[in-house]
């Protein structure tokens, strides 16, 4: 059975989630790093019969005081409550950040675990994002104990693809963080359905078509349904290669077909 989780945007809680057992974080992605405080407050749970709450903040302290980052983001609220639900967590407080709560005290003891490794490197959000900027997406992987993702809403686009007879699905990313430009071998899910479907994205500045905003790209293996609307969830599997600008379609077409084949064979 999935754990239901309370929702909270402030402070003023229910009495049943009084005297509880608190982690406080952004916990951007819920990497490794962050399952062993979680797998830790199971422990105190069940012996001491305590809830387990979250407070989170949005936005990210680091966009608050930086308001120029715009892609940042490992994952969104709704990927973080679905990974939380797995750690048995009651409730969540999402904060809204601001300098008034910065500045702020309160009483609380903390617990302060030492960090997680994995040969002799700190797993923290701040390495899986240098790892995607990186293009090294198995590792940022391991490290997320799951593949990594973005949720996103197809919109209407140009319809260069299906010019070119390789129709997409086009996602604005919004502020995730952006992950080495390229294409990958991924999975999709539509809404909230089980199954995943295989397929290739391209994550880029769409250069061959003097494109010069970040866009993802989707295609499904044989799939024709309509998916404008339609909320998908990419996950990310493998790096095939870099963005490049190609000097023609027929170029770009030819490229297109030795990729789909790698990325049908890694699947």
């Amino acid at each position: 059975m999935v754990n239901k989780i309370k929702y909270y945007k402030n402070f003023d809680v229910q009495k049943k989630h009084k005297n509880s057992i608190i982690l406080i974080g952004n916990f951007d992605g819920v990497h490794l790093g962050h399952q062993k405080l979680f797998k830790k407050a199971l422990i105190l749970k069940k012996r001491k019969k305590y809830k387990i709450g979250v407070v989170t903040f949005d936005p990210i302290p680091k966009m608050f005081f930086f308001k120029k980052i715009r892609n940042y983001r490992i994952s969104n609220f709704d990927q973080k409550l679905d990974i939380l639900k797995k750690f048995k967590v009651d409730f969540v407080i999402n904060k809204k950040f601001d300098l008034k709560f910065f500045e702020k005290k309160f009483n609380y003891r903390i617990i302060n675990p030492s960090p997680l490794k994995k040969k002799k490197k700190i797993i923290s959000s701040t390495s899986i994002r240098k790892l995607l900027e990186k293009g090294q997406i198995s590792t940022a992987n391991k490290y997320l104990d799951r593949n990594w993702s973005i949720q996103g809403i197809v919109k209407f686009g140009r319809r260069l693809g299906k010019t070119i007879g390789f129709p997409t699905c086009n996602i604005d990313i919004g502020n995730y963080v952006i992950a080495k430009p390229g294409v990958y071998a991924v999975k999709i899910l539509i809404n909230k359905t089980k199954k995943k479907l295989s397929g290739i994205a391209n994550l880029g500045y769409r250069p061959t078509f003097n494109q010069n905003k970040i866009l993802l790209e989707v295609n499904i293996f044989n799939f024709k349904k309509n998916l404008y609307n339609k909320k998908l969830t990419v996950e990310f599997l493998n790096f095939i290669r870099g963005e490049k600008k190609f000097n023609g379609i027929d170029e770009l077409k030819k490229q297109i077909k030795i990729d789909v084949k790698i990325a049908k064979k890694l699947k």
